[in-house]
């Protein structure tokens, strides 16, 4: 598969050509793959990448990062700091494509946890039957249809869900129609464009308005095993722009109004747990979960 590179730098607000003096000749390359996700996360991480590495710029200098945004199967993902030749990327904190790799963690969680709040796609003709459950014991009785690879497979076998693996992410919609099982769960981050680009076209789906699911799912930097310095770098902007209010405002563009117009602190929830979860990250919970319980 042909790669798709975009290159940017210090002071660039999107991603975009970067284009430097002298100075550039010493600027920290920086190589970083962004694909296998919803167009709303690639332009989140983009962003949050770009102000955490401009953070740092004082104590670390200055950089240039090339952006692959292309798709990698799971045996491709698993080898990103080898064979596709990454420096850092973003995903979920435990991702057991990663498991037997050498990496290293930025143990300071992003987007404040909100990939692990849980919503739901199903068929119209169902919605009754999701809006009638009350009790953990129903909700297990239908099965969730999740795409070979992902993490939430493992997470939601082992709090007792009934699970459907295979397929892709693209597949995932047609076998939802062809009754292979009884709904699909995405991050609410996520879910409204993946319905509108995936899922809409069938007319036979909706996101279901009563129900949440809720495990502490955070989302991580990684960083290639050789890389010391740049997870030191990514640890040092990641506490800037949390005390300067940056890292706030970058989710505020991102989510908008999301929690509201999804109704989330309103819709019935139900916990479970995450057995990936690092040892630095076991008693992470997302602050949005914190709220919730207020």
């Amino acid at each position: 598969m042909k790669k798709i590179i975009t290159t940017f730098g210090i002071f660039a607000l999107t991603a975009t050509l970067f284009i430097g003096s002298a100075s550039a000749k010493s600027s920290e390359v920086i190589e970083f793959w962004n694909g296998n996700k919803t167009q709303v996360r690639q332009q989140y991480e983009r962003q949050l990448l770009q102000a955490v590495l401009e953070a740092s710029v004082k104590k670390h200098g200055n950089f240039t990062v090339n952006e692959d945004t292309q798709n990698l199967t799971n045996s491709e993902e698993s080898a990103v700091f080898s064979d596709q030749r990454a420096d850092v990327f973003v995903t979920v904190a435990g991702n057991p494509k990663l498991k037997s790799k050498d990496k290293i963690l930025v143990a300071r969680p992003l987007m404040q946890g909100l990939l692990g709040h849980r919503l739901l796609i199903v068929r119209k003709q169902d919605l009754p039957l999701f809006a009638d459950i009350q009790t953990e014991k129903a909700f297990k009785e239908l099965s969730i249809g999740i795409p070979e690879g992902w993490a939430d497979a493992s997470l939601f076998r082992h709090n007792g869900y009934n699970v459907v693996e295979g397929g892709t992410f693209d597949d995932i919609f047609d076998l939802l129609a062809a009754k292979e099982f009884d709904y699909v769960a995405l991050g609410a981050n996520e879910i409204e464009q993946a319905f509108e680009s995936r899922a809409a076209k069938y007319e036979m789906f909706s996101i279901e308005p009563t129900t949440l699911l809720y495990y502490p799912f955070a989302l991580v930097f990684y960083v290639h095993p050789d890389k010391p310095e740049l997870a030191n770098r990514l640890r040092d902007g990641l506490k800037a722009i949390d005390e300067n209010g940056v890292a706030q405002r970058l989710f505020e563009q991102a989510t908008g109004d999301l929690i509201e117009r999804l109704g989330l602190p309103d819709r019935k929830l139900f916990r479970l747990q995450n057995p990936l979860l690092p040892k630095q990250l076991q008693n992470y919970r997302s602050p949005l979960a914190e709220q919730s319980d207020e």
